[in-house]
């Protein structure tokens, strides 16, 4: 599956799971995330990958560090979707 479908599915389905979300695609900042999810006071980062084993750009694993300090961020491909989506609902709704 390539990544911009993968993508494209994946915000529809945060989209039912937090259906007032508000989700950016971001493409300004060299290996900034891919999706940026606003959610009542809170956010969260998520860079979408087409699997686990795709690899990482420059920058990203810094990116996906510092946001997840600050909030919530973190790598989302398929293999890892569930738990991903389980942390950043957690994240989001506590």
């Amino acid at each position: 599956m390539l990544e911009g479908t993968y993508q494209f599915e994946l915000k529809k389905r945060i989209q039912r799971t937090l259906p007032n979300a508000i989700i950016i695609k971001t493409d300004d900042i060299q290996g900034f995330p891919d999706l940026l999810i606003l959610y009542n006071c809170k956010w969260a980062a998520l860079e979408v990958k087409r699997s686990k084993d795709a690899p990482h750009r420059p920058n990203q694993d810094y990116w996906v560090r510092r946001l997840d300090d600050m909030s919530f961020a973190a790598f989302i491909y398929p293999e890892n979707e569930g738990e991903i989506l389980d942390e950043l609902e957690q994240s989001l709704c506590s």
